[in-house]
C-alpha cells in the first residue's frame, strides 16, 4: 500500500467510516446495502472493497451464487425489482454518463423507495464511491 491512510489520518478515516453507522440505522435492508456496495466496488475496480463487501455479505447470510451474479444482475433471475432499481441507480451514480442520473432510472427507483430511503440509498452509493477512490488511490488490497 502506498500510504496506510487509516494510520496516517485515523480521525479522518473514522469519520469516513461513520457513515456505515448511519446507514445501518436506516430502513434500507442490510442485504440491499451489501449488493449495492459490492456492485459499486466492482464498477470502480476496488480490490479491497470487492473482497470486503463480498465477505460481509456472505457472513450476513447472502447467497454466494447471487453475489457472483451481481456483475450481470440485469440478466439474472436472482434479484427483486427493488434490488434491480437500486443496482441501476448505483451504476448510474457511479458511472455518471453525461454527468447526470437519467430520469428514467430515478423514476424507477421512486417506484420502490420512499424519498427518505432513496436519499439514504444515494448516500450509501456516494459513500462507497468515496471509499473506493481512497482505497484505489493508495493501493489498498485484501490480505491473503
Amino acid at each position: 500500500m502506498r500510504i496506510d491512510y487509516g494510520t496516517v489520518a485515523p480521525e479522518g478515516y473514522k469519520t469516513l467510516l461513520a457513515m456505515y453507522g448511519y446507514l445501518k440505522h436506516t430502513a434500507l435492508p442490510a442485504s440491499l446495502l451489501h449488493i449495492v456496495y459490492l456492485r459499486v466496488s466492482q464498477i470502480n475496480g476496488c480490490p479491497y472493497c470487492i473482497d470486503l463487501h463480498w465477505k460481509d455479505a456472505i457472513n450476513s447470510g447472502e447467497d454466494a451464487r447471487k453475489l457472483n451474479a451481481i456483475v450481470k444482475w440485469k440478466d439474472m433471475p436472482f434479484f427483486s425489482e427493488k434490488e434491480k432499481a437500486a443496482l441501476a441507480l448505483a451504476e448510474a451514480m457511479t458511472i455518471l454518463k453525461d454527468q447526470e442520473v437519467p430520469e428514467a432510472i430515478l423514476n424507477e427507483a421512486r417506484q420502490h423507495f420512499n424519498e427518505k430511503d432513496l436519499v439514504d440509498l444515494s448516500f450509501a452509493i456516494a459513500h462507497m464511491n468515496m471509499l473506493n477512490r481512497v482505497a484505489i488511490t493508495f493501493h489498498k488490497v485484501p490480505e491473503k
